[in-house]
């Protein structure tokens, strides 16, 4: 009897061990759909391969957050236009493709979901590109052709700034009157098209409403939003109504909940805001040595960090938005989109990539089951993207 018993026992325990946060975490593939890590090297010159005392990205603490694949922002503000915007986009590209060059044994580019699986089980991070901001294009069919060549895997159609084809959800919100047009023209109609033969899917966490429904009705592939919120939780024009939810769901689209505490939280702007006067001259000084106003809110949030740590949210209302999209619309249609590197401020406990398993952990105290989990983490991306690719 002891023979029997003693076997099942150990089932049990392995079983037991299996379920625990941690556990399903690791053995899930996680996929992050935003990360502004490369905007932010070109300034600072991080080496992405080594641990960073500042930041939220580096390949260190992404193994130990269980990060499998990284889609990197390719973006730059509405300061580069034609003549220059592309080529911009194509220096980040190009620092992508050096960190990759000094860490071949770490981290790997993929176009595709057969290769994003080879890069995970060989251990590597698997690296993706995501442009962020349809002006990069330059109003030309040839530089989407470029940059899908070299491995852009998703077009955000417009920045916060519109395009000459696509209006953005700030301009709607508020530039409506001086705008051109708004949503689509003809041409945004063709190169949404284009980007579906190319099998590249099309991004809309910043064009405005009239776009997104525009896209919608163009568009023969699944779409994602890389990095929105649910504006029923905290109206602000970047985070989608409940309408656009069940529209992006009826088209097998994913929304990718960002994390920044300005989309989680409808009281953290006019609090940051209140921080940011209090420093002012600490600001400037900082924007000077950046000559970025985001980054040096960045640094000022840090140098600040006890103060600034007052205002950011509670992880609870980040988990509140995946689970009231999950509960929307089903949980097949909600991601991950952090938007880290790319903000001032994240929900507490939130600081890097080294923190996603907490995600894990409170989805389970919510009642997800593994299954639920797998989809959150990874597996909804995965399936767009061999929606769109066909591999």
């Amino acid at each position: 009897m002891k023979k029997l018993l003693l076997p099942l026992f150990l089932l049990l325990l392995n079983q037991t061990y299996a379920q625990t946060p941690m556990q399903i975490h690791q053995r899930a593939i996680l996929v992050d759909t935003h990360n502004d890590f490369l905007s932010n090297e070109l300034i600072t010159h991080f080496d992405g391969g080594k641990l960073q005392a500042t930041g939220n990205f580096d390949l260190v603490r992404a193994k130990e957050g269980g990060l499998d694949v990284q889609v990197f922002s390719i973006w730059c503000g509405p300061q580069y236009g034609k003549g220059t915007a592309f080529k911009f986009a194509n220096r980040e590209i190009d620092s992508l493709y050096a960190l990759i060059n000094r860490y071949p044994n770490r981290i790997a580019l993929v176009r595709n979901a057969a290769q994003l699986e080879r890069a995970v089980k060989q251990g590597k991070l698997a690296a993706m590109i995501g442009v962020e901001g349809g002006h990069m294009i330059e109003d030309r069919m040839d530089y989407i052709d470029s940059l899908a060549k070299r491995g852009m895997c998703y077009l955000t159609l417009t920045w916060n700034n519109s395009t000459s084809w696509a209006s953005s959800a700030t301009d709607e919100t508020l530039h409506r009157d001086s705008l051109k047009h708004i949503g689509l023209t003809e041409f945004g109609k063709q190169i949404v098209h284009h980007l579906n033969d190319l099998g590249v899917m099309i991004d809309l966490s910043h064009p405005g409403e009239q776009t997104f429904y525009d896209v919608l009705a163009t568009t023969t592939k699944p779409v994602i939003a890389s990095h929105s919120c649910a504006y029923a939780l905290n109206p602000f024009r970047r985070n989608l109504k409940d309408d656009q939810l069940k529209a992006l769901a009826k088209n097998g689209g994913v929304v990718f909940v960002n994390f920044y505490s300005g989309f989680v939280d409808s009281t953290y702007t006019r609090k940051q805001n209140r921080f940011l006067r209090a420093h002012k001259t600490e600001l400037d000084s900082l924007e000077r040595v950046y000559h970025d106003r985001d980054l040096a809110a960045i640094r000022l949030n840090a140098l600040h960090k006890a103060e600034s740590d007052q205002i950011r949210p509670p992880l609870s209302l980040l988990i509140k938005h995946i689970d009231y999209i999950a509960k929307l619309i089903g949980v097949d249609h909600v991601g991950i989109g952090s938007d880290f590197d790319g903000a001032e401020s994240y929900p507490l406990g939130m600081d890097d990539v080294s923190d996603y398993p907490k995600i894990t952990a409170e989805l389970l105290k919510l009642g997800y089951t593994e299954k639920d989990i797998d989809k959150i983490l990874g597996g909804n991306f995965i399936r767009v993207l061999k929606a769109n690719t066909g591999k």
